[in-house]
Formats: structure tokens, C-alpha cells, sequence
């Protein structure tokens, strides 16, 4: 007589178990790496920079937008001015340079964090400025000394003055 053997779990139940347990594994490994990782922003937005042919200092902040993810094209122009008028600058704001980032006019040296937070809100706005060249603003040498401010474009108080987006 056979002696009656005690249950084994079924094979098959076995390698489903395992299965499950080896997907949840690879996930949570998956999204701890992705957690970890210091890879730049997952947008690959591309960057029309325009720029006064003999600026060193614009070639650096498109190098800053680069190394911040972003695919950069630089533009030589002699027409600056006229294109940050176009583009709804205020005057006595232009910034150093001009910047087409995803349907935004973005002028002068502006924080990348301030054209995250631009491009994640998607204001009803044509752009922002950082108007000038500030010291130890990104692509600008130097120490930061002062609070940076950023201005809307084409947003305006009901006095016509530009309003503040962001300071940094």
C-alpha cells in the first residue's frame, strides 16, 4: 500500500508566484533607478536662441539650456532689437538675447527653473523677460548679487506696466 504523500503546491502555482514576485521586483528596481538617476528634464524642447553675432555671453546660456535637456539652435542676427518688439517685448525690458522655447519668446538670461515652471503653467502670455545682463545670472559671470525678476511678456497691469512672473 502507498503511503499517501503530503500536497505539493502545484508547479505550476509556484512559477506563478515567482513570476508576480520577480515583476514587482523589476518594477520597484525600475523606479528606484529612475528615482536616483541626475538625467536632465524629459522634455527634449528645441531652442531657437537669437543673438547679436558678437555676444560670447549668449553662447553660454545656450549652453546652460543644453545641459539642461534642452536641444539648443543658435542664430546670429543683427536685427535683435526688432525682433524682441515683435515678439512683444516692453521696452526698457529686453534681455540680452531672444529665445523661442515651445511657442514662448523668452528674453535675456532667465533662470532655467523660472522656464519650467513657463512651460508646466503655459500662461495665456507671449513670453518672459530678464531684462539687462545680470551678474551671475546663468550664462553671466560673476556672483548673483540681487533678487533676479522676471517680467510676462504681453501681460500687463491695468496701468500697461509689465507685471512680475517670477523672481529668483
Amino acid at each position: 500500500m502507498k503511503k499517501p504523500q503530503p500536497k505539493q503546491p502545484s508547479s505550476r502555482r509556484a512559477v506563478l508566484i515567482w513570476s508576480v514576485g520577480s515583476f514587482v521586483a523589476l518594477v520597484a528596481a525600475v523606479n528606484l533607478g529612475l528615482y536616483l538617476t541626475d538625467a536632465a528634464p524629459a522634455r527634449a524642447v528645441e531652442v531657437t536662441l537669437y543673438k547679436n553675432p558678437e555676444c560670447q555671453c549668449c553662447e553660454s546660456y545656450a549652453e546652460y539650456l543644453r545641459d539642461n535637456g534642452f536641444k539648443v539652435t543658435v542664430e546670429a542676427t543683427h536685427d535683435l532689437p526688432l525682433m524682441q518688439r515683435m515678439a512683444g517685448v516692453p521696452d526698457g525690458f529686453e534681455g540680452c538675447h531672444l529665445s523661442m522655447i515651445d511657442g514662448y519668446a523668452v528674453a535675456g538670461h532667465v533662470p532655467i527653473a523660472t522656464i519650467e515652471k513657463l512651460l508646466d503653467e503655459r500662461p495665456p502670455i507671449k513670453g518672459i523677460t530678464l531684462s539687462g545682463m545680470p551678474q551671475g545670472s546663468p550664462g553671466m559671470n560673476g556672483a548673483k548679487k540681487e533678487t533676479f525678476v522676471v517680467y510676462e511678456i504681453g501681460g500687463s497691469d491695468a496701468g500697461g506696466e509689465p507685471k512680475i512672473y517670477a523672481t529668483e
